[in-house]
């Protein structure tokens, strides 16, 4: 596995792990990776429905205040304050901030003096800027067109996904919240998928019917994106081996004629330091280390075996990632073969929802995960959504055979709208 890129380049070219590359983590480069596939097919679909008459460009009012925006100013140079705050310490520190970067730029640790004078520097010449150019008070009028609110529909969907991910995760590890409620915020890890889902669409439902995007388009062009974003950030669990395996493996069949590691899989050098020690390391440096306990265990694994990452699981367990990355493609294919043969606004969506319930319920049942009894049913939080997934798409495709638009009764007038 590859839980940074230092191992990867490791496997590559030979060189060290736990090097200067160890600060580019393979789960958060696929998750950002995620967004921008999503945002070139957000993009690429607005740019496309504006084209078939389905949605139009509008018109928006710019009031230019004029003189000194000093407010402005401030946002303009607060982000680089930071990063001369920051950046002094952690080049200093670099072995603490690879071990634990997150926990590093949160915090009040820094140069203040340098982040201070760099705060002052932009921003007089920010100053200086705006005083030359000397703007004047007035109005403008320009035209935007629906693909040019991507970044802005990717941003909302990216902030309040993150954030509606870990308050599931939250809701469904209670004990280790209340345990170290600071460290599960502030932790990458933990992000449960529905409730990125579910929070990710309540904001961007709300910002592009504000904008005047019609939210039942957005929901078409949603459904198939969402698997294309699902799938890349499926394979940063894949190559971090974050936890998102599993259960262990049953006999591989005589018929399997895949390779070994598809039906079953150990996740060497997982980021969660889970199973036992990988061959080639001390295991009684290991046990030494472990008498103290301020030690972490990425140091004790680096006195045993030269590695932050040096452990294994001890028996194979379904590789359910890279179950889910074939899967999502695949659906995705058939959404992306249906966008415009579909014709009926709405359905695409509701023909997701019922494939991402079907896979995530049945995948949940190889799956390790928290289990909860309800109604009788001994079901994991994710398949107990799936189901309401189901149940809601199954609706959705009855009601808008029988009520939904069709495309060409829902053609936009191309002047523009004033919003």
């Amino acid at each position: 596995m590859y839980p940074d890129l230092s191992y990867l380049f490791h496997d590559l070219f030979g060189s060290s792990v736990d090097n200067w590359a160890s600060v580019f983590k393979t789960f958060g480069l696929m998750l950002a990776l995620a967004f921008v596939a999503c945002a070139w097919y957000v993009k690429v679909e607005l740019k496309r429905k504006e084209e078939e008459g389905l949605l139009a460009a509008t018109t928006k009012v710019i009031e230019t205040k004029g003189g000194i925006q000093f407010g402005e100013i401030f946002s303009n140079s607060i982000v680089l304050g930071i990063l001369g705050l920051k950046l002094p310490y952690i080049i200093s520190n670099f072995g603490e901030f690879q071990q634990d970067p997150a926990s590093v730029i949160i915090s009040g640790k820094g140069n203040w003096l340098v982040g201070i004078l760099v705060f002052l520097g932009i921003a007089a010449y920010n100053y200086y800027l705006q005083k030359k150019e000397n703007a004047q008070p007035g109005k403008k009028t320009i035209v935007v067109h629906p693909h040019e609110h991507t970044g802005d529909i990717i941003i909302a969907a990216a902030i309040s996904g993150v954030i509606g991910s870990k308050v599931f995760s939250i809701l469904e590890n209670l004990d280790s919240f209340f345990a170290d409620p600071i460290g599960q915020l502030i932790s990458g890890s933990g992000l449960t998928i529905y409730g990125g889902l579910i929070f990710g669409a309540i904001t961007v439902f709300y910002y592009v019917n504000k904008v005047g995007i019609k939210p039942i388009h957005m929901l078409d062009i949603g459904g198939p994106g969402i698997l294309l974003g699902y799938a890349i950030g499926r394979m940063g669990c894949q190559l971090s081996g974050d936890g998102d395996w599993g259960i262990i493996a049953a006999a591989q069949p005589e018929w399997w004629f895949f390779p070994d590691w598809l039906w079953s899989y150990n996740f060497p050098n997982n980021v969660n330091n889970e199973g036992v020690l990988i061959a080639g390391c001390d295991p009684e440096a290991y046990r030494a280390t472990f008498a103290d306990r301020a030690l972490e265990i990425e140091q004790r694994c680096k006195e045993a075996c030269g590695m932050r990452y040096c452990h294994e699981l001890e028996n194979g367990v379904y590789p359910t990632s890279i179950y889910e990355i074939l899967i999502s493609f695949f659906g995705l294919g058939l959404l992306w073969i249906w966008r415009k043969k579909i014709k009926i606004a709405g359905m695409v969506f509701a023909l997701y929802l019922i494939y991402n319930g079907i896979e995530r319920f049945f995948i949940e049942t190889i799956r390790v995960n928290e289990r909860y009894d309800y109604f009788g049913l001994n079901w994991s939080q994710a398949q107990f959504i799936s189901i309401g997934f189901i149940i809601a798409g199954i609706l959705g495709v009855l009601y808008l055979l029988k009520y939904g638009q069709r495309h060409k009764d829902m053609l936009v007038d191309t002047d523009h709208k004033k919003v």
